[in-house]
């Protein structure tokens, strides 16, 4: 496989999609699709798909390793993220305050549809700001630890973010964020955490809870539509689309309290740009109604909706030179200033933009010399 063509995000969200599809596929065209997925994070979807949809015999022989490497990683992402929460839970075993997963380790735990065939990175968990020191002292003494950030990125986590610094345990060099809410305090409509905790469910035989059904959307939507890099903007989105099949199918309630929701947290917004862009580009089934009290409460007219679509129809495609142009990389452009624009305000974000421009300076300088 040495050739490489071009390939849009589009034919590979179909490869994801229609799985079937790949017996036909040729195999300098699976080249592509193989170096696309791998840089989106979908591997591990595309794989699984490929698996069930087709027989081995259906597929190029120098294609099945790739897709059983893939099919390997998955299933030990699993067992490693099962074990690692294994001993979070004896961590915070002595403490009677909430502990929420979130993100990938919360799909694992629920044995939600949106954990299969996802690759998993860091495991994020949410407690109460009040009981955060308490969190870290008990994640120390199990052998994870903040480090490698100066007094300066230590300062700024813990009086501006929504997180401390990443843990890392010493042993194992698996990665915990602790999170006291899911926006940094500084950002535009940061949402009280309070009421996220006080709407999470306790999963049974757990010490763990999980968000309720809308606000595990409402984070997910609000974790990609906050966010000033997209490397996994494609993978967060097939996130989205799970979560909100399998909720929808589960209550006919489902997006009524979606949107209550949402406007009730102050996150019409990211929510409406998930709805709107998985409906767009993965065929996600979102009732009109949603769409329309979301963009009414978000503000959003129509030169908004357009402005929006000229970045995130392209940005949220795979960042790989196979499927991305000139265009792609102004629209990922925009989504990073706007990201830092959202998080933190103007004053403060050119303070800190300016600290940290002096202190790399400082040191380039102190290398050379």
């Amino acid at each position: 496989m040495k050739t490489e063509e071009p390939l849009s995000g589009q034919e590979l969200i179909a490869a994801i999609r229609h799985p079937e599809s790949l017996r036909d596929l040729p195999l300098r065209r699976w080249d592509s699709l193989l170096r696309v997925a791998r840089r989106a994070n979908l591997l591990g979807r595309l794989a699984q798909g490929a698996r069930r949809a087709c027989r081995d015999e259906e597929l190029p022989p120098a294609v099945r390793p790739h897709l059983q490497s893939a099919a390997t990683l998955l299933a030990h992402q699993r067992a490693a993220i099962a074990w690692e929460t294994g001993h979070l839970a004896k961590a915070f075993a002595v403490h009677d305050f909430p502990v929420v997963l979130l993100k990938g380790a919360a799909y694992a735990a629920a044995g939600l549809a949106a954990a299969d065939g996802r690759l998993f990175g860091d495991v994020d968990i949410l407690v109460p700001r009040a009981n955060l020191n308490h969190a870290e002292a008990a994640l120390m003494r199990q052998g994870w630890a903040s480090g490698g950030s100066d007094p300066y990125d230590q300062r700024y986590y813990r009086q501006w973010m929504h997180e401390i610094p990443p843990m890392t345990h010493r042993g194992r060099g698996t990665v915990v964020d602790l999170h006291h809410n899911i926006l940094p305090l500084t950002a535009r409509h940061s949402p009280d955490a309070g009421q996220l905790l006080a709407w999470s469910r306790a999963l049974p035989n757990s010490r763990f809870r999980v968000l309720c059904p809308a606000d595990m959307v409402i984070h997910s939507a609000t974790h990609l539509f906050y966010e000033s890099e997209l490397q996994n903007g494609l993978r967060d989105l097939f996130d989205l689309d799970a979560l909100l099949g399998e909720f929808a199918a589960a209550g006919s309630d489902f997006w009524a309290q979606l949107t209550a929701r949402a406007i009730a947290l102050g996150l019409a917004l990211p929510v409406y740009l998930a709805c709107c862009y998985a409906g767009r580009l993965l065929d996600t089934p979102v009732p009109p109604f949603v769409l329309a009290e979301l963009a009414r409460t978000a503000g959003l007219g129509a030169l908004a909706r357009r402005r929006f679509d000229a970045l995130y129809l392209r940005a949220l495609m795979p960042d790989h030179p196979l499927s991305s142009g000139s265009a792609t990389a102004l629209a990922r452009l925009a989504v990073y200033l706007r990201g830092h624009w959202l998080r933190m305000p103007p004053a403060l974000l050119a303070a800190h933009l300016s600290r940290k421009a002096v202190i790399r300076l400082f040191r380039n300088t102190s290398r050379s010399a």
